[in-house]
């Protein structure tokens, strides 16, 4: 057995990091845990995006994550993923989606999980 990491291996203790809050506060208790999953794919993506500076007018950060990455990721069909972008943004509150038009993907903003008004958070 080897000591050291070749090739893709380096990726085996790669996390992707789920707040804890999902899945202990009451407020997200009707969301999926797959809604879930892929809002913690969409954190991660945050990072990248502000590291290349994409922000908005606002100074916001933006990240440009396809449905047909979501589905690869999650290994799931069109609806699905486009369920759960669905979900995240109308039940949970947690993003928002601006269309760009021509073809080109909406661009997702990630909100703060434990900044957001309780109001917003849908049942």
């Amino acid at each position: 057995m080897s000591d050291f990491f070749y090739g893709e291996q380096a990726n085996l203790f790669s996390f992707y990091r789920l707040p804890k809050a999902l899945f202990t506060s009451r407020r997200f208790e009707d969301v999926s845990v797959e809604a879930k999953v892929l809002y913690g794919f969409l954190l991660d993506r945050m990072g990248l995006s502000a590291k290349n500076g994409w922000k908005d007018e606002e100074g916001r950060v933006y990240i440009i994550f396809t449905v047909e990455s979501i589905m690869e990721h999650l290994g799931c069909s069109n609806k699905k993923a486009v369920g759960l972008l669905r979900e995240l943004e109308e039940k949970a509150g947690l993003i928002e989606r601006r269309r760009q038009g021509l073809g080109r993907p909406s661009l997702i903003y990630v909100k703060n999980f434990i900044e957001a008004p309780e109001e917003r958070f849908k049942r």
